[in-house]
């Protein structure tokens, strides 16, 4: 993975989020570490954000990640076994929560639309997960009630919002407001983001040459 600076240094415009950064791949790891799932969510191009991160998350993205030796031995009473192992990639557990279609559109016909991503939350999610929400305003309803419910459930927030103080940074554990108001250019900014924060990850949980976790 790039340094922070190197980051910063092909996106100008990060240079305030800087311990911001620093202190989501921090909390991403921790909430790793002790077994947690991450849950992600956002609307429109944020929502494909969120979808994009999971797939960076769930499956190799810098590194090939070997499955570790434990799951290969156990492998191994299938005649297929070592093709099996040799095929899978280490994973971390992610969840984009408006992949959940049929909850999300019973729910948004039958109750409160805005709700929808704090329902899927409550229904999915454990104390010691994560939610990281996604909202170029910071102010979309749905995924503002999603850190509501997520912070009273015990889940570390972060919020990847642009620039502007927000209803879901002052909500957040830690909120990166990226160096811009316009939506698509916040878009544009969140990209690096993201994939900065999912390399970080992966180089603090699989080691490419031996397999299996740190």
């Amino acid at each position: 993975m790039e340094s922070i600076d190197l980051l910063i240094g092909r996106y100008p415009k990060l240079i305030g989020c800087r311990e911001d950064l620093l202190r989501a791949l921090e909390l991403l790891s921790q909430g790793f570490r002790r077994g947690g799932t991450l849950f992600t969510c956002g609307n429109g191009g944020s929502a494909a954000d969120a979808d994009h991160i999971v797939g960076e998350l769930a499956k190799g993205f810098l590194k090939k990640r070997p499955v570790p030796a434990k799951l290969r031995a156990a492998l191994a009473v299938y005649p297929d076994g070592e093709a099996l192992a040799d095929g899978l990639q280490g994973g971390l557990p992610a969840v984009s929560l408006h992949s959940q279609s049929a909850l999300l559109t019973a729910f948004a016909n039958d109750c409160d639309p805005s709700l929808v991503y704090a329902q899927a939350f409550l229904a999915l999610a454990k104390p010691g997960d994560m939610l990281l929400a996604i909202s170029t305003s910071g102010n979309s309803r749905n995924v503002v009630n999603a850190a509501k419910l997520a912070k009273v459930r015990g889940a570390a927030v972060i919020a990847l919002t642009g620039e502007r103080p927000s209803k879901l940074s002052a909500l957040a554990d830690c909120a990166i407001r990226v160096g811009d108001t316009e939506t698509y250019r916040v878009q544009e900014l969140h990209l690096p983001v993201y994939h900065w924060l999912c390399a970080g990850v992966e180089e603090a949980f699989f080691a490419e040459e031996t397999g299996g976790t740190k």
